[in-house]
């Protein structure tokens, strides 16, 4: 019987391992490695990485080639959020329960250490061993399409242009598939572009409209916590969106509402894995996780 919890865990321990062996560089008396790695291993979830691994895992992929698909995509999130936290930006001062990169260091060495990340996200694609020249290429496309201006970028953009606005539910809905939900899917991509189904565009697109619908869903659980979360759980600021008056689905939805957005968005992932050849067990409890964390 699938055991989520464990599996999660040991992936969890896998992607922290690797993305430690890779960030051991030294670049005193610069702060900017030090800066890299209190970004990328202050915590997390990791669920991105996780997308890629059972994503790739499923379809029959190396975990050995599926470290440097997952590094690259984590490397990209924690970039994000640490220019997202920035005072130009969110303005947070707390991440994971612990103080944000530009607080623990400073504004200057908090930007050039994203700015580092990304181009490190994109290095480490390219000397992943027994990947074709091929399939290298597709997953650094893949993530500079889904983290730039036709995705986390766009989507980060038009949230901060958004605020103390008066948006639809169609406008929210396309600045959190970008913003949130552009690495999400990439993670089921660059995990089927690790296996020997890369080419397989009928998969592609049914694994693409799972991963739209738990992006979505990610995104409302996240404004839902926002507001019924608590701080030493979520390790972020409860109430930031609220402060910054922000376009969120309980500001649309109402609470209730929000919450069934989510379960309908859930129902229409796993509806998704139904006629899939593969065992989708680790994609089912991902959804299910996603829309009932608490943090």
């Amino acid at each position: 019987m699938y055991q989520f919890s464990q599996d999660l865990s040991q992936l969890q321990q896998r992607i922290n391992t690797f993305l430690t062996q890779q960030l051991n560089l030294d670049t005193h008396p610069s702060p900017l490695a030090e800066a890299m790695r209190y970004g990328v291993l202050l915590g997390g979830k990791r669920i991105r990485p996780f997308l890629v691994y059972t994503t790739g895992r499923m379809l029959g992929a190396d975990l050995n080639q599926l470290d440097y698909a997952a590094a690259g995509l984590e490397a990209i999130h924690a970039y994000s959020l640490m220019h997202d936290d920035l005072p130009a930006m969110d303005n947070d001062t707390l991440r994971r329960g612990q103080p944000t990169c530009h607080i623990a260091f400073d504004e200057a060495s908090a930007i050039l250490a994203g700015d580092a990340l990304q181009a490190f996200a994109f290095e480490i694609l390219t000397q992943a061993p027994l990947l074709s020249a091929e399939q290298k290429l597709a997953l650094v496309k893949t993530l500079s399409r889904a983290a730039g201006m036709q995705g986390m970028c766009l989507g980060q953009s038009l949230d901060l242009i958004s605020e103390q606005k008066q948006i639809t539910l169609d406008e929210l809905e396309y600045i959190h598939r970008n913003k949130t939900g552009a690495l999400l899917s990439a993670a089921l991509k660059m995990g089927l572009i690790c296996s020997s189904h890369f080419a397989n565009q009928a998969l592609e697109q049914q694994l693409q409209r799972y991963a739209e619908a738990i992006g979505l869903a990610f995104q409302v659980q996240d404004d839902i916590l926002d507001i019924e979360g608590e701080s030493e759980i979520t390790g972020k600021t409860i109430g930031s969106d609220l402060m910054a008056d922000k376009s969120t689905y309980p500001k649309l939805l109402g609470l209730v509402g929000a919450k069934q957005k989510a379960q309908q968005l859930y129902q229409t992932a796993i509806s998704e894995l139904e006629n899939l050849p593969f065992d989708t067990a680790a994609l089912r409890a991902i959804a299910e996780f996603v829309v009932n964390r608490k943090s």
